[in-house]
């Protein structure tokens, strides 16, 4: 499977609450696929992409957990060697940038290869509106490794909602493109201890260039990407309230920031 490297995407992501009531919500965001290896050559080709620094678009390294002085490639390297699994290969990370400063992602995805290009894991970095962050490393089995659509399954470790419980499980469907004309899919189900749905989320992208222009025009689009998606979080949250939607207090933070999934354990059929 032949892989493009840093893109753009344009994607639509969809919401769909299945109980304690119906609840639906769809919008459009901007995404970035970045190989990380790339990340210091886009910064010096692009106009409108900083690293680790100011920009209309730009990606700060520490934002995804690296240290200062440690670049981000460094940082996923180690998760990955500390949690056995063999690093080397290329990363990818999509997620939001930051514009004109600001961002917040509920939710970017580190996909980790095998030297022989073959995927290794998955990191899944979760964030909540408290500030808090988890990551969940998901294993990927060697069946799996060349497959273009991967799923797999883990359980919930961070309050993200105030609207669900915290014992439930993740069901995610990853649909990697092979090419420049494919999409780029990604399906999360959260489910309770029965396998039933609770929340079906998902986005879907075709993908673009990562050029100067590409991204101005995206910023004509989103000019408040970060302000919008926040918005938008609490007033669905409102809106659940108002039609009676019980709420669950924060019951603290995660004990660990790092879930490690083997892949015997994540497998879904």
């Amino acid at each position: 499977m032949s892989a493009p490297a840093s893109r753009l995407l344009a994607a639509t992501v969809v919401h769909q609450r299945m109980r304690p009531m119906q609840h639906r919500l769809r919008y459009r965001v901007v995404f970035l696929l970045l190989d990380l290896d790339e990340l210091g050559s886009l910064a010096a080709r692009l106009r409108l992409f900083g690293l680790d620094r100011p920009n209309l678009f730009s990606l700060y390294q520490s934002d995804h957990g690296a240290s200062p002085g440690t670049g981000l490639r460094e940082h996923v390297d180690a998760q990955l060697r500390a949690a056995g699994i063999p690093a080397g290969g290329r990363v990818r990370l999509l997620t939001m940038p930051r514009i004109l400063g600001h961002a917040f992602n509920p939710l970017s995805i580190f996909l980790c290869e095998h030297e022989d290009g073959g995927m290794a894991a998955v990191i899944y970095e979760v964030r909540n509106t408290f500030g808090e962050r988890h990551r969940y490393l998901v294993e990927v089995a060697p069946a799996q490794r060349h497959e273009a659509t991967l799923r797999h399954a883990c359980g919930k470790r961070l309050h993200v909602s105030p609207f669900m419980d915290m014992n439930l499980n993740y069901e995610f469907t990853l649909c990697l493109p092979a090419d420049e004309s494919d999409r780029l899919g990604v399906r999360i189900d959260t489910c309770d201890a029965d396998g039933a749905i609770v929340l079906g989320a998902g986005l879907s992208a075709p993908q673009a260039p990562l050029t100067d222009s590409n991204l101005l025009a995206a910023f004509a689009r989103h000019p408040l990407l970060g302000l919008k998606v926040l918005g938008a979080i609490h007033w669905e949250a409102l809106r659940m309230l108002l039609k009676g939607a019980p709420f669950r207090r924060h019951p603290g933070a995660a004990d660990k920031p790092l879930t490690v999934v083997r892949s015997q354990e994540a497998t879904l059929p």
